[in-house]
């Protein structure tokens, strides 16, 4: 088959395409035969040896697919690496039959960073109608996603993005207002008077000044939920500020609740799927390319150019 490999640690460059052998599906697994591969934040972590988990090289990145069964349903599942590829193993716990309404495009965000925008809401942040709540990236893939889903909870959306563009983006989709997060200077200033006010609830994925600025918009007895540092530098969280507002400060790592047998990633996925069906969810596509574009997409990712969800074609 043909798949992206990893054979170094370095820029997009190092992702090459190769002819590899198929997977093996280990216990639990279903081998999959992927239409598109979705392309995350993640895996530029995982390229520049970033990630929360060490990978051993030669690797194949990726964490979701769509694809189909051996048995000929159409899936969007979650893998854990191996998703740049013709074939990916995954566990039956891990993947979701796609409703007809549903195209391949719609549903291959829908796994990790549907599944990231909705817990990183409900499950963590507990966001609920009337809360306002901080939403970074607001044109990328979970940040696109959280907005909307904030918004159908009746939450008020402070969306930050660096752009006019983007953020023009986060209006459309239903924040109730958009900062400028380009520059971190005044920060806090800018939510603030964006908000009214201190907010009840902020998510946090760039690290370093950005999440303490962030943090100092948390009003008393707020929540800030970090899962990320695409900014490349982590922060100490000043104790002091937690104590001084009663703040709860909550990391968040998707796969985690990979074996949790409570389902809550099955509940998740069907009101995602309910929510594209009738349309109250849009997804904002960054466009499709071809497998070997692999270290293309990745460059719009470093720029931080690109807005929604990019995916790459296995069959191209």
């Amino acid at each position: 088959m043909r798949a992206i490999v990893m054979r170094e640690f370095g820029g997009p460059e190092v992702l090459e395409l190769e002819d590899i052998p198929d997977p093996e599906p280990g216990p639990g697994q279903t081998l999959l035969d992927v239409r598109l591969a979705g392309v995350n934040y993640a895996d530029v972590h995982v390229r520049g040896n970033t990630y929360l988990a060490p990978v051993e090289l030669p690797y194949v990145p990726g964490n979701e697919v769509v694809g189909t069964t051996p048995d000929g349903r159409r899936v969007v599942a979650l893998t854990q690496g191996g998703g740049y590829a013709q074939k990916a193993a995954v566990h039956r716990r891990l993947q979701w039959e796609v409703p007809d309404e549903i195209t391949d495009e719609q549903a291959v965000p829908l796994a990790l960073q549907g599944n990231s925008a909705y817990h990183l809401l409900f499950t963590v942040a507990h966001v609920t109608k009337g809360q306002s709540v901080v939403i970074p990236a607001a044109a990328g893939g979970v940040g696109s996603l959280a907005v909307q889903l904030a918004h159908r909870a009746g939450a008020r959306v402070i969306a930050l993005a660096g752009t006019a563009e983007k953020r023009r983006l986060a209006l459309d989709l239903g924040a109730a207002a958009a900062v400028d997060s380009s520059d971190e200077d005044g920060l806090t200033e800018r939510i603030l008077d964006a908000a009214g006010g201190p907010v009840d609830a902020a998510l946090e994925m760039t690290g370093g000044r950005t999440l303490l600025q962030t943090l100092d918009a948390v009003g008393p007895r707020g929540r800030l939920v970090v899962y990320g540092f695409a900014g490349g530098h982590l922060a100490d969280i000043p104790v002091h500020t937690l104590l001084q507002r009663s703040v709860t400060v909550s990391g968040f790592w998707l796969p985690h609740l990979y074996t949790d047998r409570t389902l809550p990633l099955a509940a998740s996925m069907r009101q995602l799927f309910d929510a594209v069906g009738n349309g109250s969810l849009k997804i904002v596509t960054g466009g499709t390319y071809p497998l070997a574009d692999a270290a293309k997409v990745h460059h719009v990712l470093n720029s931080r150019t690109g807005m929604g969800k990019f995916s790459l074609d296995t069959a191209t």
